[in-house]
């Protein structure tokens, strides 16, 4: 079985439909996968964090850090002021 892990789960993660230690038989499918969650989180978040995937055995792990310069804008989830 391979994982997903996300590290830190930001209120964003949180309140997304996405599920922290999801698992899979294929490691094509989970990296897929966490590639996709990391795109869609760096895009679509409120952009306070940078998200990356990192491969450690079988499990792919999400990091999450501040941004450096954060984005302009807001995702209007109304959580980002």
């Amino acid at each position: 079985m391979f994982t997903i892990n996300v590290e830190k789960e930001c209120g964003c993660f949180q309140r997304s439909p996405y599920e922290n230690n999801m698992q899979f038989g294929s490691k094509d499918d989970a990296l897929l996968q966490a590639q996709l969650m990391v795109n869609h989180m760096n895009s679509k978040f409120c952009q306070k964090h940078e998200f990356e995937v990192r491969e450690d055995g079988n499990t792919f792990a999400i990091g999450v850090d501040m941004r450096t310069q954060p984005r302009s804008g807001c995702c209007g989830g109304g959580h980002c002021s």
